[in-house]
């Protein structure tokens, strides 16, 4: 009985009930003949009106993360490895609670589609110099080995509609871990999606 022990001693895993049919989806259970977009890290599904852009980091040119623009919002989502047992996202929660506040923005806990979730109104600053607030839903879902973390802006964070939209397209990412042995909170390697074949 080590193994139960041992995921009762780690922080919970937090993932939908459904997670391996509904997704976030390992790579072990995606559809392998559908047409996804490899970014390395995660696969993405193609969707009429989604655009796709990766974020940069400045000194290492590396890929951190993958922003998706669909349905008048916005998904940033960033792949980490975690361990086999213990979850992540309760952890990370916390951390960016803590990060918001510091920023003298305001954040509330609420149960959403995807499990636990953070609502939180970020200080931003206006083009025009003045300060304005900016809402963001903070969603987080633990997988196998993994852990899928996603900011959501725009129109989902209070529109039902889009909400619905971006969820499903949280949802059906995959997540690819690889075998490479990596440390517990480092991001999944993300890469330039090749071209997409004629599908």
């Amino acid at each position: 009985m080590t193994d139960a022990t041992a995921a009762e001693e780690g922080p919970r895993k937090s993932a939908p009930d459904d997670r391996a049919t509904a997704g976030p989806f390992d790579d072990s259970e995606a559809n392998p003949v559908r047409p996804y977009i490899d970014l390395g890290g995660i696969k993405v599904l193609p969707r009429e009106g989604l655009n796709l852009r990766l974020e940069v980091e400045e000194q290492t040119k590396r890929i951190v993360a993958v922003g998706l623009d669909f349905a008048d919002s916005t998904l940033q989502v960033q792949p980490f490895a975690a361990p086999r047992t213990a979850g992540l996202w309760d952890e990370t929660r916390e951390q960016i609670r803590g990060q918001i506040r510091q920023q003298g923005g305001r954040v509330e806990e609420r149960e959403g589609p995807l499990g636990p979730e953070l609502l939180a109104e970020v200080p931003v600053a206006n083009p025009d110099g003045t300060s304005g607030k900016r809402l963001a839903r903070f969603v987080g879902v633990d997988g196998p080995r993994w852990f899928l973390r996603g900011v959501i802006g725009g129109a989902a964070t209070s529109d039902v509609d889009a909400a619905d939209k971006v969820e499903a397209l949280f949802r059906s990412i995959v997540v690819v871990r690889g075998g490479t042995p990596m440390p517990p909170r480092d991001l999944i390697p993300l890469k330039m999606p090749s071209t997409p074949g004629s599908a």
